[in-house]
This record gives C-alpha cells, sequence and structure tokens, in this order.
C-alpha cells in the first residue's frame, strides 16, 4: 500500500535557476536542492500530481532560447523537450489578410492534464499561445483554436504591449472534473473557457472592469492577472485583474468585483491569487501598489497577505512576521501559494527580492525560509510520502 503524502516540497523558479525545498512534515526543517539552471531563466517549475515524481520546468536558456526541460527521478537528472512549444510556421510567403508569424520568447505558465488523461500537460506561452503535451512534456502541439484565431490574436496584442517580458498566456486550468473543461488568461485579452477539449472557446468579461477611458467591450482591455478555480467548489473561480478581486459562481458567467471591502489606502490591485484547498469561502492576495506610475512595491514598502473568510465580503491583513516597513518588493503573480498538508494550510510567497517565506496557520504567523535567491518568479507548493 502506498504511503500517504505527509512532508512539502517547493518548487521555486526564479531569474537565474531553479531550487527544490524538502520539508518535514512540521514544515519547521528545510532541506536544500539546488540550484538547477544555474544562470537560465525558469518562468514556472511544476510537479506532476499523478506520478508524484515527474518535474517540468519552463526555461529561457540564455542564448539558446526557450526550451522546456523534464525529469523523472525529482530533479536529479534533466532531459529537454525534444520538441519544445513553437508557433507553427506558414508554408507560403505571407499576403493580405495572413497573420504575421510569430516566435516563443519563453514557455511562461505550465499545467498538468486531467487525472484521466496520464502524459497529458498545457502550456501558455509569450507571446501568448497555447501549447499541449500528450507525452509527458516531450513534444508539444500548438493548438490552432487560439493561436492562428485571427480574434484571438487581435485580443492578444503585440510583444510591444505594456506587459513586462511580454504578453502572457497563463492561469490554464483543467476542471477536475471534466478533462474538456478548460479555462485561461491572457494579460491583456480577457478570460476564455472551453467545454470541448479546446476545440472551440468563449469569452468571460462580463463584469470584469477596464481602466478608465476604455471600452469594456473590447476583449483586449481586460487584464487578468490570476485565476484560480476552488478545488472544494469547482464551480466558483476567484481572480485578481489589473483592476480589482473577483469572484464568478457559476452558473452566472458575470464576475463579482469582492476587491471593494479591501482598505481604502491599499486597494485591490496585485498579481498572486490563492484559494483555500478545502473551503471555498477562504482565498488570499497580496497587495500591489496600484497607483498611476505601477511601481510594482508593496503598498507604502508594507508587505502583506490579505484573507477573506467569507468569499470577499471582508478582507483581514496578515502581515505578522514580516517587515513592518521598508521593504520595497513584491510576489509575482506564480510565486504564492498553499499547501494541503493537514486540516489548516500553510502559505508560500517568493519576492522580487529572492526571500522565501512560509505564513503557518493559513498566514497568521509568517517566517522566512530562504533569503538571496534571484528574482522568484514562481512557488508551487507539493506533497511526497
Amino acid at each position: 500500500m502506498p504511503k500517504m503524502p505527509t512532508r512539502p516540497l517547493l518548487l521555486v523558479a526564479t531569474r537565474k535557476g531553479a531550487w527544490l525545498f524538502h520539508g518535514d512534515a512540521q514544515r519547521r526543517h528545510w532541506q536544500l536542492d539546488g540550484p538547477h539552471f544555474l544562470g537560465h531563466t525558469i518562468s514556472h517549475l511544476m510537479l506532476d500530481p499523478r506520478d508524484g515524481r515527474s518535474l517540468l520546468a519552463a526555461a529561457r536558456t540564455g542564448h539558446l532560447g526557450p526550451t522546456v526541460f523534464r525529469s523523472s527521478d525529482l530533479g536529479q537528472t534533466w532531459t529537454e523537450a525534444r520538441r519544445p512549444p513553437a508557433f507553427a510556421q506558414a508554408a507560403q510567403p505571407a499576403g493580405p489578410g495572413s497573420l504575421p508569424a510569430r516566435s516563443v520568447d519563453h514557455t511562461f505558465w505550465l499545467t498538468p492534464g486531467h487525472a484521466s488523461q496520464p502524459g497529458r500537460w498545457y502550456a501558455g506561452t509569450s507571446p501568448q499561445g497555447l501549447f499541449r503535451s500528450d507525452d509527458g512534456g516531450d513534444t508539444w502541439m500548438p493548438l490552432p483554436a487560439i493561436n492562428d484565431d485571427a480574434r484571438f490574436r487581435q485580443w492578444m496584442g503585440t510583444v510591444q504591449d505594456g506587459t513586462p517580458d511580454g504578453p502572457k498566456l497563463h492561469s490554464l486550468i483543467v476542471d477536475p472534473r471534466n478533462a474538456d473543461h478548460l479555462l485561461f488568461g491572457m494579460s491583456g485579452g480577457g478570460v476564455h473557457e472551453s467545454r470541448d477539449g479546446g476545440q472551440s472557446w468563449h469569452t468571460l468579461i462580463e463584469g470584469m472592469e477596464v481602466v478608465e477611458g476604455v471600452n469594456p467591450a473590447d476583449v483586449s482591455a481586460h487584464d487578468p492577472h490570476c485565476i484560480r478555480l476552488c478545488p472544494s467548489q469547482p464551480d466558483r473561480l476567484y481572480q485578481q485583474n489589473h483592476c480589482g478581486i473577483y469572484r464568478l459562481d457559476r452558473p452566472s458567467t458575470r464576475w463579482q468585483r469582492i476587491g471593494r471591502a479591501m482598505p481604502a489606502e491599499v486597494g485591490d490591485i496585485g498579481f498572486p491569487m490563492v484559494v483555500h484547498p478545502h473551503d471555498a469561502d477562504t482565498a488570499w492576495v497580496f497587495p500591489m501598489d496600484g497607483t498611476d506610475v505601477w511601481p510594482r512595491t508593496a503598498p507604502a514598502g508594507r508587505p502583506a497577505a490579505y484573507v477573506t473568510h467569507d468569499a470577499g465580503a471582508s478582507w483581514q491583513r496578515q502581515d505578522q512576521g514580516l517587515p513592518a516597513e521598508q521593504a520595497w518588493w513584491t510576489i509575482k503573480r506564480q510565486a504564492m501559494t498553499v499547501d494541503t498538508l493537514g486540516p489548516q494550510p500553510a502559505l508560500y510567497l517568493g519576492t522580487t527580492s529572492g526571500e522565501l517565506w512560509i505564513g503557518r496557520d493559513g498566514g497568521q504567523q509568517w517566517e522566512n525560509i530562504a533569503r538571496h535567491l534571484p528574482e522568484i518568479y514562481a512557488v508551487e507548493a507539493a506533497l511526497l510520502p
């Protein structure tokens, strides 16, 4: 009989490589494994929950360009994908009405497929594209219903649009109840949903606000930063947006802005969104300074998570143990997560200044795990036996 997972594993992707942190059952002691891919930009590092040993790393390897690395032994050895995500190139020279050719700059987001589809993975890239692998991440195929659709290409914008390091296709979600039900976000370009395994898509932007003076009917104007599905109630979605915090309860198709209950001096602008693994009314955000110049730092240099226990009707500040002042970092959209160890989960966050933190008791008490890492792009939590 297989052993039950009892130990946390943190997967940390940074601007200069990746690290694995193996914790004990009490989350008190951490064994460091790394760096892996030192000097390479690692946008995302994911463990396959279907086998508990396979890892995928989305990498940009300096002058070698974008790729994906695979490990079947928890990072002891790595192999490069034989065919990384790459846009299909037109067979004929471009003519009137043809879509401009594109090249993947980097793979940004990795999501394992449904439990019933071993070997399937999804990837989102910059420039924005959607890709699928059916062999554990070794070869990737572009999905033309997104990548080659004229409407989507218009909504995606160009590589010169405002998102730092280029626009991102992110928050790839597979409904745990239905392998054909998929969602993703485009920054910018809105939220999109498929009910037929990615053959066709429709937008989910009703109720989402946009910056002042822009038409909310323009899909390209919408900028979701992070979307999460509630594991305990999959008909509920939460979203951190460029313009607020939202919740969507199906069968409704209209997002409700729940961030207006945040303190006015803090606001409801940020990048990460985290939901409780067992309680759909509990979620966390990590606000940043969203004033006109967008400094992308903690508001007033005082970082804190905010938690709701009533689906966004109210929010409470969680800063115990975090710096009280003069801390001018923030959290990227993939760099805050939660584990599923025990009845009270722990939060984890990685900062733009290279610090890794644990928030015990659901974020009530913060402690530092590591300092002096490169800028942290993503943190994922998994459990090992």
